[in-house]
């Protein structure tokens, strides 16, 4: 076991837990924040995307050593009454359909908005190809992409 000291969500945090422990684990087990989701195991899927210092990673791949001193987000984390810009296209745009992986797909998504506050479509598809939507709601994803990106530039104004 190992004291592991992070920021999560904003604020300090003190885990005690193995250290190879995965990030997904101690957010989900450990911390109860059970918004980052288990897919896949094998970091492929993207549904346990969190922010570690404001990049999108895989939670399920990530040992909890390698978070100390860091900072984390979560879904829970993003905004406190989803007033999120992509929070807030994902439900204008009504994208999800089983919902499983959208959490991920939001962490993603607002991670690729921070670095690149006007993405192509290309450019979210080449970001976006790594999260696996098993609905194949993929144009809707696109689409509340756009969205996020008129809500943050113009406070939803068309």
């Amino acid at each position: 076991m190992a004291n592991i000291k992070f920021t999560l969500n904003g604020k300090p945090q003190s885990v005690d837990v193995s250290p190879e422990m995965p990030l997904l684990w101690v957010l989900r087990d450990t911390l109860g924040m059970t918004g980052t989701k288990f897919g896949c195991g094998m970091a492929i899927c993207g549904a346990c995307t969190v922010h570690v210092n404001g990049t999108a990673m895989r939670s399920c791949s990530m040992q909890a050593a390698a978070i100390e001193g860091k900072n984390v987000v979560t879904i829970e984390g993003l905004s406190a009454d989803g007033s999120h810009p992509v929070q807030q296209a994902w439900v204008e745009k009504d994208v999800p359909q089983c919902g499983y992986c959208q959490s991920g797909q939001i962490m993603g998504a607002a991670a690729l908005l921070a670095k690149n506050s006007k993405p192509s479509d290309a450019d979210i598809d080449e970001v976006m190809k790594f999260y696996i939507c098993r609905c194949g709601t993929y144009q809707d994803i696109r689409a509340a992409i756009h969205r996020a990106v008129e809500i943050q530039t113009n406070g939803g104004a068309r």
